[in-house]
């Protein structure tokens, strides 16, 4: 039978919360253990640092920019062939729960035109995953750290009690009650954790994370830059605990059930967090900030995936996107979509067929500004579009350098080096590249300036 895949995703988690990646604490001890057994991403990257974009992505196998859902509240088109509807077309039983941000559609930060922010979402509005279901459009308006709701397949509230990770992963176990034994299922757990609690401007553990995690040490960016991860980290890093806690729970649910070793998980994130470090300006746009640049605070995000082809305890050093994950999801049911999603199937990466291939990553930013940018084993640069509002247009024929950083000198990012000349032939060579991705990506071929570039 094909392999049961699950994909296990959270929100706004850095990589280097998980001591499979260097952090000290004991955060992920679950996650930890299947990277040992399992394949471990070491520089994997997310090509959009918005939740809403970021998840469209994960469904189309398509760049924000090709599907039309480049910012937050903006509908799934209509027409667009999904993760959920080849699984189901593969015999694959399909489950979904926890956030999906992808039917409610108006403008930006204020009420939607189309709004199912806190009311159940449509059959037609759930791309493609026709049966179970237990998610809210946007989990953070229908829920906190402790207690809300969802809905179900039949669109009826469905309450609950207790820490949000919990809970959610709960409605995933029942999923799994529920699953026909002589079928594969895909199943996804997309929990809003660690992401900020949006209403109450914080992020919330479960209660004692603030003792709990006292000792923390903030990562080189964190301790440089201004922002408010001082105060916040302990929290994020008790959601973190939590959210492998309950991966844990996953894992020994598929052991008793007896099909472990014919299961595949995956553990990704949307994006990190920047803790309002970057983007400092960006309040001006109505963004309370902690995502939205092309920093590896943002983009760079942990990637794990164990199972039949995922196996041996491998790190893999390569720059991967996660835009790769809708096509490497099917490619392990067998699916073979060629260039109808874009990305690689990372099973290609891991088992090392990967002659003449680009070892870089190409993002798209939006909401804080029109930006794209490129990162290399040795450089990151970034460009934005100037005078556009990034919540209103999702690309430009124009744009001016944002960002260039030496990442061997400094891996922290706290120098950039854009508008020095010592690096000018490095940022034309980064300038072609990126308009090489840009173009892949289906954009309009742009002109890339000169800027004048603060350090």
């Amino acid at each position: 039978m094909k392999p049961n895949i699950v994909f296990y995703f959270t929100d706004q988690q850095r990589w280097d919360t998980l001591g499979c990646y260097g952090q000290p604490l004991p955060i992920s001890p679950v996650l930890d253990q299947l990277a040992e057994s399992g394949v471990l991403f070491e520089q994997a990257y997310t090509a959009q640092p918005v939740c809403g974009p970021c998840r469209a992505l994960f469904q189309t196998g398509l760049y924000p920019t090709q599907s039309g859902c480049f910012r937050n509240s903006i509908a799934l088109p209509e027409g667009v062939k999904t993760l959920g509807d080849y699984l189901t077309e593969a015999g694959y039983e399909t489950g979904y729960v926890g956030k999906w941000h992808l039917a409610s559609t108006g403008e930006l930060e204020k009420k939607p035109d189309i709004d199912y922010t806190i009311t159940a979402v449509p059959p037609e509005l759930r791309g493609g995953y026709r049966g179970f279901w237990r998610a809210a459009d946007v989990l953070e308006f229908t829920s906190h750290g402790y207690d809300g709701y969802v809905f179900d397949e039949h669109m009826q509230k469905r309450e609950f009690k207790g820490y949000r990770v919990d809970c959610i992963t709960d409605f995933g176990l029942e999923f799994l009650d529920q699953v026909q034994k002589d079928k594969p299922f895909f199943l996804t757990i997309s929990h809003i954790e660690p992401h900020h609690q949006n209403d109450r401007h914080c992020y919330e553990g479960p209660a004692g994370s603030k003792t709990r995690f006292q000792d923390f040490v903030l990562p080189a960016d964190l301790q440089a830059l201004p922002g408010n991860a001082a105060e916040m980290y302990p929290d994020y890093l008790g959601c973190c605990r939590s959210l492998d806690d309950n991966l844990g729970r996953v894992v020994d649910k598929l052991k008793a059930m007896g099909i472990w070793e014919n299961t595949i998980l995956i553990f990704a994130s949307d994006h990190g967090s920047h803790f309002m470090t970057r983007n400092r300006d960006a309040h001006l746009n109505g963004y309370d900030d902690y995502k939205r640049s092309c920093h590896d605070a943002c983009l760079h995000v942990p990637l794990v995936i164990c199972g039949p082809g995922f196996e041996g305890g491998k790190r893999i050093s390569e720059l991967v996107s996660t835009a790769s994950l809708p096509k490497t999801i099917l490619a392990m049911a067998s699916i073979d979509v060629g260039d109808q999603m874009i990305g690689e199937n990372l099973q290609t990466v891991v088992d090392g067929k990967i002659q003449n291939r680009p070892n870089r990553i190409f993002a798209q930013i939006s909401e804080s500004r029109v930006g794209r940018c490129i990162r290399t084993a040795d450089y990151l640069y970034s460009v934005y579009a100037p005078g556009v509002h990034g919540g209103e247009v999702m690309d430009s024929d124009l744009y001016e350098d944002d960002f260039l950083y030496d990442l061997k000198a400094d891996p922290a990012q706290l120098h950039n080096c854009v508008a020095d000349p010592r690096y000018q032939k490095i940022k034309e060579d980064l300038r072609a590249q990126l308009i090489e991705e840009m173009i892949q990506a289906h954009e309009k071929k742009p002109v890339i300036r000169d800027g004048k570039i603060e350090a």
